[in-house]
């Protein structure tokens, strides 16, 4: 395994679409669930332990080789939203575009043939890892820090936040995304023996119902 393959992907730097994202954190400012760095923590450790378990488990069963085709079905069956399924898609078409620069492979190549207009990211932050040679917690790993990374800084533009206040809210989950982490890809290991079923389905209806209404508004800074 490369540490610094597994540094590129998880870089926010990286060319993969997510910094025009909020995660949800802008309807949640909106409806005033978001008001400061506590309820910030809140509001991530919340996503960490559902849309960000659902992630995370998709993308280190793609490492473990579970077909895409069925990892992207289940993605879209644990996604109700319209919204969050295109956005889903969107962001994995941006990020099999930025993986095939980086770390080219017949997999990646193979998936832009089959889903022309993009799988679900977590499924191409699984094929991306694994064409780089990541392990599949390494997998889960990005997929969770994308979870509560979004909404952080996106709250810095939303709110004014101070970034230290949340950058401490990142630190303070760690230990907990850890903890996850190995709950993903526990679960993935068991997706290869019993099919994706065995795949966490944690559900959180108020980003659904809210990436629905965010959708409609007229005038906003993040596309999700």
């Amino acid at each position: 395994m490369s540490r610094a393959a597994l540094l590129v992907l998880a870089d926010g730097r990286f060319p993969a679409g997510g910094h025009a994202h909020s995660g949800g954190a802008e309807a949640a400012v909106k409806a005033g669930r978001i008001t400061d760095a506590a309820t910030l923590e809140h509001f991530c450790r919340g996503r960490l332990h559902t849309t960000g378990l659902v992630a995370a488990s998709l993308a280190a069963a793609a490492v473990l080789g579970v077909p895409a085709w069925e990892l992207d079905a289940a993605a879209d069956a644990r996604t109700p939203s319209p919204a969050l399924r295109t956005a889903a898609r969107r962001l994995g078409r941006q990020l099999v575009r930025a993986a095939r620069a980086t770390s080219p492979s017949p997999e990646l190549d193979a998936l832009t043939r089959e889903f022309p207009k993009g799988a679900h990211q977590p499924v191409v932050l699984g094929l991306t890892a694994r064409a780089a040679g990541l392990e599949p917690l390494d997998a889960a790993h990005c997929a969770l820090y994308e979870s509560v990374s979004g909404p952080a800084t996106a709250t810095v533009r939303l709110l004014s936040l101070d970034p230290f206040d949340a950058t401490g809210v990142l630190a303070r989950l760690a230990p907990e995304l850890d903890r996850v982490g190995d709950r993903a890809v526990e679960a993935a290991r068991r997706a290869l023996t019993e099919g994706v079923d065995a795949l966490p389905a944690a559900s959180a209806p108020l980003l659904e119902i809210g990436a629905q209404a965010h959708a409609a508004w007229p005038v906003r800074l993040f596309a999700s």
